[in-house]
């Protein structure tokens, strides 16, 4: 398996382009934590939830300038997914 590539970004994004590139993704949310997550593993735990989106239809992206969706917090349980700091 390839070596998983870290984006630095803004915000939380899923993106259609980053779809199997095996990414990381890591931003600092509005509270100052620096948050990490497998852009796949995200993708494909909700991809009917993305898939559905008009703005992921539309733009190719889901995006939160604030913080790990809800729904992505609530996969704690799945480890190696994401990392709060």
């Amino acid at each position: 398996m390839a070596e998983k590539s870290i984006m630095q970004a803004k915000r939380f994004v899923i993106r259609k382009s980053l779809i199997g590139t095996n990414t990381r993704v890591q931003f600092t949310n509005k509270k100052g934590q620096v948050c990490e997550y497998d852009h796949d593993k995200v993708y494909n735990a909700f991809k009917e939830k993305f898939d559905t989106m008009p703005c992921f239809e539309k733009y190719k992206s889901y995006t939160n300038s604030n913080n790990l969706p809800a729904f992505v917090r609530s996969m704690k349980s799945a480890k190696g997914v994401f990392t709060i700091e």
